[in-house]
């Protein structure tokens, strides 16, 4: 009996093995799309973001009598259209897990809510068109922040990393991108109220407090050392040439364009920070995979 009791145990062992061998090759593939879908949703959502903030911008510029800009903010339109189902399948991915980042709804009305702002924008105030904006670049930002903070930091392990690529620096570019929007439409205004002057103001102090939070979370980039002078010569000209009641000579393509270098430099150094992301779990395999798809 002794006899077969060893052959016996050594045989459940193997069948055990292969058996847990066999799981994790039908869990690989699953956990690399997971991986996948979750980055590409990221950098879906980042493009986004970059341009509802200039779609915003032009709509400042053209409401405040700017016509020049009617031609980009159309195109601008149809660059965010065929980007929004880039999002449809991580939105299918996150809706079958226990705490969605987003859900298909979540998408779908996210998609209303911007087909509606199309349709009315010609009849809106820069102050409601900003609002509007605002709100649809807030959800891809909550949503950003809510993939960094469940899915890719527990999956890296690297928190300073993630929270620059999908905390900080977005919401820098947000700062950035409303003081754009609002200092064209005060550019062609050629006055700055009161309001947009004190509104002017808390976003360059802002944006100068994410930067150096930012800077102060890594090691010194040149992607970075650039969207800092940038920033940089972007709050110089809104607090020498910006804030005046009357008589702003800057013209809003002029001031757009700065605010567009300062914007598009952050979005530089986001992608060196998605770059790093992206190698890192590369390195760690499909286990990484995996926690993204449990965390």
């Amino acid at each position: 009996m002794d006899s077969l009791i060893y052959p016996l145990i050594v045989l459940a062992t193997a069948i055990a093995a292969a058996t847990g061998w066999l799981l994790r090759q039908r869990k690989r593939p699953a956990a690399r799309q997971a991986r996948e879908a979750t980055l590409a949703g990221c950098r879906a959502m980042l493009a986004l973001v970059c341009h509802f903030q200039q779609h915003r911008g032009m709509s400042s510029a053209l409401l405040s009598g700017d016509k020049s800009f009617r031609t980009r903010l159309d195109r601008k339109a149809g660059e965010i259209e065929a980007l929004i189902p880039a999002l449809q399948e991580l939105a299918r991915i996150e809706t079958a897990m226990p705490f969605p980042c987003l859900t298909s709804n979540d998408l779908s009305l996210f998609k209303f809510n911007w087909q509606a702002l199309r349709d009315k924008l010609a009849g809106l105030s820069v102050e409601q068109s900003v609002a509007q904006h605002s709100l649809l670049i807030a959800k891809l930002l909550d949503w950003l922040a809510a993939l960094g903070e469940s899915r890719v930091e527990p999956a890296l392990g690297d928190r300073a990393l993630v929270r620059n690529y999908l905390g900080r620096l977005p919401a820098l570019t947000e700062c950035l991108g409303q003081a754009r929007a609002l200092g064209a439409s005060v550019a062609a205004r050629h006055a700055c109220p009161a309001v947009a002057r004190v509104r002017l103001m808390f976003l360059v102090a802002r944006a100068e407090t994410l930067l150096s939070q930012a800077s102060g979370a890594c090691s010194s980039r040149p992607e970075a050392d650039r969207a800092s002078l940038a920033v940089q010569q972007m709050a110089r000209v809104v607090r020498t040439q910006m804030l005046l009641s009357s008589g702003i000579k800057i013209s809003a393509e002029d001031y757009f364009q700065i605010a567009t270098q300062a914007v598009d430099g952050v979005f530089g150094w986001i992608e060196g920070c998605g770059h790093s992301v992206a190698a890192s779990l590369d390195r760690q395999g499909d286990g990484a995979g995996a926690r993204l798809s449990v965390a």
